[in-house]
């Protein structure tokens, strides 16, 4: 039973209830019983999962990102001679030079640079499919599909360069006679061994820094058709994956490699050459997976080939998109409903995808697998790729504050949101809620413990011990579009009463609550629909060695 100040603590967190209409506070909401155990599942949470693909000083420093990485389509063909990108299939295979001012386009000396401003460990791309931007004079643009040189083609770019061409005939068909060479140059490991050595001068010996293997490989032949027009074989990727790794290695031996980069789960499963003869013959007979893997999905065959090699990457690392729609900026109840559900994709061996995949994936898990069976046992994993979508709605924050929860729960070593989210959207305050709520550096603990509920995809909760203070954190995230949760937390191995602290994002907004106390182990508090608070548990008293 809840005591008189119990009641009064419920009572101060319903606060939270001006958020809603005045019928939906009247409406009873759903009973939702949270058990937290200090003593069950304790592990520590690797700070690396907090990290962002491409963010700025000021952004890395407000969310005190500790990873950020330079990746992405146009990493694959940067220029580290001449500050430039090609842009492939996202925009017309144009060759450009990378704007200072854009911080989503820097792969160079800039982008190490905001990282290690910003506080933040930087991951850069190094790319192997052989050819690299280059420029016309004066630095201006080139075109992979010139319209003066291939004709007509079904699209160009009228605003900026009428020239460039998408590299497709009126019809559709592709252009076959393109010469690589019209926008691009050739590369090599020399090349980027170069390249390493002179960002590695950048460090000190005591520094951590990242190499990636390029980005999405078994996708050149889709966004790097100029240059790589076949589908990388699997051995082709594996082949240089040791060559670019020694080159790396050779010139920064404090350097970590990651790989492969892959892009999702058809790209875990087939290389790019039997992804693009799939896409007319179908999958059921794919020539590198007779011939080259010999039946074993492409990623885990990687992973085998490297380790016969020795040891030429220090973390595996993927991507992960869901396929349902979640990510983009929709904000339909369809849509909605499956960013809620579709998280568990990271963790549960119960849940088939609901999207074209048709498949579990428990990807954290297999992840960890496929490292301890086919590579090096407790080999760090990352996705360096993930993204929820719904940046500007608070459905988004939802999604990516469980995400964030998920990722500390299942023991992920590092995670990287694509991309940085816009400060003052309400997935960026999700963020900022596990790391710098208040504004002067607190965040969610270190440690994890257990946090059951009846039904994560309703209402998810996680729970973390916090060195500095003694704190227990918990983290409540009420993924409901239209139904208040009347929760419950039950309190195991933690002090029977204490103070509580609670800060919560509803509407776009982190706002500090007023303090109240628990009692008897337990918490009470009413949450306004799709919201994220944080409980601050400061535990006084009689320690609880048994659930209530």
């Amino acid at each position: 039973m809840v005591d008189k100040r119990a009641r009064k603590a419920a009572i101060a967190l319903a606060v939270a209830c001006t958020y809603q209409s005045a019928q939906a506070c009247a409406d009873t909401p759903p009973a939702v019983e949270i058990t937290v155990d200090a003593a069950a599942e304790r592990h520590p949470i690797s700070p690396l999962i907090y990290g962002v693909d491409f963010g700025s000083s000021a952004v890395l420093h407000d969310l005190r990102a500790p990873v950020t990485r330079a990746g992405g389509n146009n990493s694959t063909t940067y220029n580290w001679r001449l500050d430039a990108r090609n842009s492939g299939a996202d925009w017309f295979y144009e060759s450009v030079p990378c704007p200072p001012d854009e911080p989503t386009l820097q792969f160079g000396p800039r982008f190490v640079a905001a990282a290690r401003k910003g506080g933040a460990i930087p991951m850069v791309t190094i790319p192997m499919i052989g050819w690299t931007a280059k420029l016309g004079p004066n630095r201006t643009r080139l075109a992979s599909f010139s319209i003066a040189k291939y004709g007509p083609q079904q699209a160009h770019d009228a605003q900026w360069f009428p020239d460039a061409g998408n590299g497709r005939a009126p019809d559709g068909t592709p252009i076959l006679n393109g010469d690589p060479n019209d926008a691009q140059t050739p590369d090599s490991p020399a090349n980027e061994q170069a390249r390493v050595r002179r960002l590695a001068r950048r460090f000190s010996a005591h520094d951590i820094r990242y190499y990636l293997l390029d980005s999405e490989p078994s996708l050149w032949h889709s966004i790097h058709y100029d240059v790589h027009p076949v589908g990388a074989h699997a051995e082709e990727v594996a082949d240089k994956g040791i060559l670019y790794s020694k080159a790396i290695k050779s010139a920064d031996p404090h350097g970590l490699v990651v790989g492969p980069e892959e892009w999702g789960w058809t790209g875990y499963q087939y290389s790019g050459f039997d992804q693009q003869y799939g896409t007319k013959h179908g999958l059921a007979h794919t020539p590198d997976r007779e011939n080259q893997t010999h039946g074993l999905d492409y990623v885990p065959w990687l992973l085998a080939q490297w380790k016969a090699a020795g040891h030429p990457i220090d973390v595996f690392s993927l991507h992960f998109y869901p396929q349902s729609g979640e990510f983009s900026d929709s904000d339909s109840p369809t849509v909605a409903l499956a960013r809620n559900r579709s998280t568990r994709d990271l963790w549960d061996p119960h849940y088939k995808d609901t999207s074209w995949i048709n498949s579990v994936v428990a990807l954290i898990p297999l992840m960890r697998q496929w490292v301890d069976q086919y590579y090096y046992p407790g080999t760090p994993i990352a996705l360096t790729e993930y993204s929820w979508g719904g940046e500007k709605l608070m459905n988004g924050a939802t999604a990516e504050a469980d995400l964030l929860g998920i990722f500390g729960r299942e023991k992920l070593d590092i995670a990287m949101r694509w991309t940085a989210p816009a400060p003052g959207t309400p997935v960026y305050k999700a963020m900022k809620l596990y790391r710098n709520y208040n504004d002067r550096g607190d965040g969610f603990g270190e440690t994890s413990i257990q946090a059951t509920v009846p039904d994560a995809d309703q209402v998810s909760a996680f729970a973390a011990l916090r060195a500095r203070d003694g704190a227990a954190t918990v983290m409540v995230i009420n993924k409901q579009l239209d139904t208040m949760a009347d929760v419950t937390l039950s309190l195991a191995h933690l002090p029977d009463n204490g103070k509580v602290e609670t800060w919560q994002l509803a509407d776009n907004r982190i706002v500090h609550l007023a303090d109240s106390r628990y009692t008897n182990a337990r918490l009470h508090a009413s949450l306004p629909r799709q919201t994220v608070t944080l409980f601050l548990l400061h535990p006084t008293g009689k320690r609880s060695s048994h659930k209530q």
